[in-house]
């Protein structure tokens, strides 16, 4: 009981901070927008529909290939990342004001950066289910055996190039996140599932000494 709580903790505070930094990007979009919005933005502009309908078309379609690959249902944490990272997107999103200044941007945009690698990393250390785009990172390290920050850097330079080729923006804040994403959330699961498990030993040491 104690390590799911443990592990339920971890995943909903990493969405809380994966929610902020998506947040504080989109404070800063002068800069550019992610790889995957700049995939969906060209789909808008080629096929139609709208980017949100384009964000929840390209999810659906990554969770199908990733439990395809992955050979195993999707876990539970799938579906709660899907239904609640955009609520927390939207409530930051809602309560950070708007910066005026460049710097103020630019530095919005940086840490934001760095909060969705952290809060993608601590989330996927619970082992509760990852987001359609995570779930198909972990479906590329398990196949091709490649580390998490190259993997994710890989999925992210594809997935830009070809939202480019689409016709969608591309900025140098595009470039930045899709080479800095991977090491980020690489070193942020090394360092949660460190945690996480360390604090799950001393709790069963503690259960039965």
């Amino acid at each position: 009981m104690r390590e799911a709580m443990l592990r339920w903790s971890f995943f909903f505070g990493g969405l809380i901070i994966l929610g902020l930094g998506v947040a504080l990007t989109i404070k800063g979009q002068r800069f550019g927008v992610g790889s995957w919005d700049v995939f969906h933005i060209g789909l808008f502009k080629q096929l139609g529909l709208t980017i949100g309908t384009w964000s929840i078309i390209a999810g659906i379609v990554i969770v199908i290939i990733s439990a395809i690959g992955m050979r195993e249902f999707p876990k539970i944490g799938t579906f709660i990342n899907m239904t609640t990272v955009g609520l927390f997107i939207d409530f930051f999103n809602w309560i950070i004001p708007n910066p005026e200044t460049f710097t103020f941007q630019l530095t919005a945009f940086i840490i934001g950066i760095a909060l969705i690698g952290l809060g993608s990393g601590t989330y996927i250390s619970a082992e509760l289910g990852a987001g359609p785009r995570d779930s198909f990172m972990l479906l590329i390290v398990s196949k091709t055996r490649l580390s998490v920050r190259t993997a994710r850097t890989i999925m992210e330079v594809v997935v830009a190039i070809a939202g480019y080729l689409l016709g969608g923006p591309l900025g140098v804040g595009t470039v930045f996140m899709a080479f800095s994403l991977g090491p980020i959330v690489q070193f942020s699961m090394q360092q949660s599932v460190a945690v996480l498990h360390k604090s799950i030993g001393k709790r069963e040491h503690a259960s039965t000494s």
